[in-house]
This record gives structure tokens, sequence and C-alpha cells, in this order.
């Protein structure tokens, strides 16, 4: 209990010595914004064509970096289309409020436009703070083979800066499902993963929190909240970390002393879903079993180094670990070698060490016109020594090649390939409470270990903010294996042993953003899943729907 306490206070220290160090730093607030906005899709163009550079590998992004960004495109449109001028101007009326703040005059907006013609329900600025407030709400209508759901849900999120150095950013919204074809676990699929606080045969309920606060000076950040983290690229998912997960607290460092080096770093505390039977006890009450239930303590830190020799080319490198037990201070110095401390202090006794990976990372923009190039690696474990050796190698590792194109034949028509493979026990681990996952979900790749897939696309923007996209992916899906199998056994199984099923899948959808977060969706989908131990089945479903705010 002593050390403990003793690690967290020196962490809470470190923390405030920081924070007072770069107080006098010139340099502006951070809001993070939603890894759903429409924006994102735009500027990962125009950084393909070379327009803009962009570091976009780990989501969500701050607001004030899509102004930036957005304010650079501004001062060059000339080399813009009709298309993407509009889009443009559209996207600046939404962020324009993240311009540098000054001492501006008091000044309220309750259900109208504001200076950038943005339909505000809320905002207030007075001086260098600032804050808007939208209703979060929306609602989809899912049909297959004859059965329906129905998702609604509503909210809240606000947000605002405080200065030039603070920025927060809030958002809850409340989640309904009833109908007959609810999917209460999101199992095989790249939809986020829920935490239900009610759950029946005909209707659940489950919440969506994320928050974040944020000090930014001028070449770096330090930020704590709640979010869905991601980490890599991929059109369908990134195996490194990709935002499946229900979203978790974490503290995050990010700093790029000069313009070709970026270092990032977060520690997070995520959901073990074990209960700890030794710390659980009675309670006396008399109802409900008298029992206190108190789960596993789980956490994941990583850090990661992005160099950038050239406009447009990016390689990263990194480790992560996720430990379980109690907070361990060599995680929480962002510049540790998570691996080497692990070996110190689990005395290199697998029994009592921690789960720790390596990933790197290639993304090549505009080396080859308006191509988007990139190949990303995971490793979980491996022996670099037996690499090739037929009996004693353990290649438990990922990677994704991917190309895309745009402006293909026509302009604003986007085509591209990916192909991912995750070799067998990737993500597992003979500790339960240090498996790569949170809440029971993956925090890589939701099709898991022992699986790939191969994604096709062509995406189109006839009109401005009109986006049409069609597909077809396979994918093929092995057993999970034992723990023996994994540890022990010589050689290990081949990739795809013991076939479950293949899945194809062929889909198109429509999205348009009528007004500054008025989303309008529709997605229609045909998937054959061919098991291999029982009847195949075969699946049309139907999306419709509207958001506002997310």
């Amino acid at each position: 209990m002593v050390d403990d306490m003793m690690r967290k206070l020196v962490t809470v220290n470190c923390v405030l010595l920081f924070f007072a160090l770069t107080m006098t730093i010139t340099g502006y607030s951070q809001v993070n914004e939603s890894r759903q906005a429409m924006v994102y899709d735009y500027l990962y163009r125009m950084a393909q064509k070379g327009f803009i550079r962009w570091m976009d590998i780990q989501q969500p992004m701050e607001r004030k970096e899509i102004h930036s960004a957005l304010n650079y495109l501004a001062l060059n449109s000339e080399q813009l289309s009709r298309v993407e001028r509009s889009e443009l101007a559209f996207y600046k009326q939404e962020y324009t409020f993240d311009s540098v703040a000054t001492d501006a005059q008091e000044k309220l907006v309750i259900l109208k436009k504001d200076e950038a013609n943005r339909f505000r329900p809320l905002l207030y600025e007075k001086g260098q703070n600032k804050i808007f407030l939208d209703p979060v709400f929306g609602s989809q209508y899912f049909r297959s083979n004859g059965k329906y759901n129905l998702h609604y849900f509503s909210g809240v999120r606000l947000a605002g800066y405080f200065g030039k150095h603070w920025g927060f950013n809030f958002s809850f919204r409340d989640n309904t499902e009833k109908g007959d074809t609810l999917n209460r676990d999101r199992a095989f699929t790249s939809e986020e993963g829920v935490v239900t606080t009610i759950a029946n045969n005909r209707l659940i309920n489950y919440s969506s929190l994320n928050y974040n606060i944020g000090y930014r000076w001028s070449n770096g950040s330090i930020s704590a909240g709640k979010d869905n983290l991601s980490w890599g690229y991929g059109i369908n998912s990134s195996m490194i970390l990709s935002g499946k997960a229900p979203s978790f607290p974490y503290i995050k460092l990010e700093f790029r002393p000069w313009n070709w080096l970026h270092f990032s770093y977060f520690h997070g505390w995520l959901q073990s879903n074990i209960i700890d039977s030794a710390r659980s006890y009675n309670t006396g009450s008399g109802i409900l079993d008298s029992r206190r239930d108190v789960y596993r303590s789980k956490f994941i830190a990583q850090h990661a180094v992005t160099v950038t020799p050239t406009k447009g080319l990016d390689i990263a490198i990194g480790e992560s670990v996720v430990y379980s037990d109690r907070l361990e201070l060599g995680y929480l110095v962002p510049v540790s070698f998570f691996r080497a401390f692990d070996h110190y202090y689990s005395q290199y006794n697998i029994k009592s060490g921690d789960n720790s990976q390596f990933f790197g990372l290639i993304s090549s923009r505009n080396q080859i016109k308006n191509t988007h190039l990139y190949a990303q690696i995971f490793i979980d474990e491996i022996k670099a020594s037996k690499i090739f050796d037929s009996k004693e190698k353990r290649n438990q590792l990922g990677y994704t090649l991917g190309i895309n194109r745009t402006d293909l034949f026509l302009h604003y028509l986007t085509a591209g390939l990916e192909y991912s493979r995750i070799n067998p026990f990737v993500y597992n681990n003979l500790i339960p409470t240090q498996t790569y996952e949170s809440n029971g979900y993956l925090l890589g790749d939701w099709m898991g270990n022992n699986a790939d897939r191969f994604y096709v696309f062509l995406q189109y923007t006839p009109l401005p903010k009109l986006k049409l996209k069609t597909w077809h992916q396979t994918i093929r899906k092995g057993a999970a294996g034992t723990l023996f199998q994994q540890y022990f056994q010589q050689p290990q199984p081949g990739f795809l042993f013991q076939r479950l099923y293949d899945i194809t899948e062929t889909g198109f959808s429509v999205d348009y953003e009528w007004l500054n977060k008025l989303l309008f969706n529709l997605k229609v989908t045909t998937m054959s899943t061919d098991y291999h131990t029982a009847p195949s089945g075969r699946n049309k479903s139907f999306k419709l729907g509207f958001s506002y705010g997310l």
C-alpha cells in the first residue's frame, strides 16, 4: 500500500512539475475532434495529393491542427478543384471557431449562425475564453433478412478553450437499440464495442462518453481524458490500435522537437472483466449476495517515434505493453524501454512478466502522384534467430499492405486495395488480465488472430460533401487454438489451422453532410459465410440513418 501511494505521489509531482515548466511557453490549446468527423477523409485526400503535411497516424486529432491545415489550403486554393474548394469553405465554417484566441469582446450566440456562417445552438466568447455546445442526436434503421433493428441516441457535446494553452472536450450520448437483430457483443464487426446497462432479447441500452482536457505549447502537448484512441492506417481497421474497444481513460504526451521528428506516448487504464477474488469483499447488506466485486486492474502504455525525412514520407517505430495488478512507474516514464523494464521487474519469469509488443509503419504520400502507399507490422512475439526455422519459429505477428490512388480517371474518384494478415496467437497471453483487450474487445484488428482480409474499394464524390463508396472484402478465419499450442507445441500450428469459415462481403454506401455535423447515411451489404463445419449462410442488410453533433 505504501509503495502504491509513493508511486502515485511521484506521478502527480512529475505532472505538476511538467506543467510548471511549460506554463510560460507560447502555444495554443487542445481540443480533440471525434474520429467520425468527415473532415478527416477530406484532409487525408489533400495530403495524398501533396497539398498539405498531415500527421494522422494517431487519432483523434486536435481541432486546431485541423483548422491550421484548412487555413493552409485556403491560402493555396488555386490548386483545388471546384468541389474541393466548396468542401474547404464548408469545413472552415466548422473550424473557424478554433482560430487562435484573441481578446475578443463578449459574444453570445444562441440558435443562429456565427461569424463563419455555422449554425450554433450555443456559443459564448469573451477575452481569450470561448465555448460551444451542440446537441447530439440521431437514429438508424437496420433491416436484415426480414428482421429489423432501430437505434436512436441523444446527448450533448461541450468544448472550448481557456486562454491560449488550455482546451477541453466533453461528449456524452445515451443509446438505445431495439428489434430482432441486436448485436450485443459487436462480434466480428468493425463497429465500436459497447458496455450495456440494459440488455434483453428485444432491447439494449448503453452510453458513450468521451472527454479530454489538454495543455499545448509551441511544439508539444499533454492531455488526460477518455477516448477511442487509434494508431496506424487501415481501410477497415488497424491491427496496432483500432479504436474497436470502448473508450478508456488515458494520459498522453506528444512532442515535436523538430519538424521531421514526432514523439507520442500514452498510458491507459483498461477494463480486465476479471473479478479479483482476493480484493472483493462481503458488504453485509443482505442483498445481491452481500458482495462488493472488485476487478483486476489492467493497463496499457504505448510510445512511438515518427521520422519524416521528406514531405509525405513517414517512418514510425514503437512499442506497447499491457500489464496488470498495479501501476508501475517504469511504464509511466515516456522514454522508458518497456520490454527491458519488464525483464528487470519480472526477473525474466514468464509467470510474473507483462505482455509487450513492437510495431512499425511506413507511409508514402504523393511520392507516386496522388497515391498513398503504406505498410505496418505488429510483432507480439518472435524469435529473431528462428524466423526461418520450420520447427522452432514463433512468428506471432501481423501486417498490413495497402495502396490507394485518387483522381483516377475521374476527378475525386479514389480506388484502393488492402491486405491484412494476423498469424495465430497474436493478441493472446497466458495471463488472462494481459491479453490485448479491454472490456472483452480487441484493441487491435477486430477480426482477431489466425485470419486474413483482402479489401478493395472505389469512392467517388460527384458533388460537394456527397460520398459514394462501393467495396468488396473477403475474410478467412481459423481457430484461436490453445495456450499449450501457443507456448509449447513445435512446430506451431500453421496459418489458418482448423479453418472455421470464409466471409465474402460486397457493399455500397452513401454519406452526405448537409449542414455542419448533420449527416445522412445509407448502407447496403450482401454477405456470404462459408462455414467449414456447419451449413453456409447468406445475409442481405440495409441501413438508413442520420446524426447530428457527432
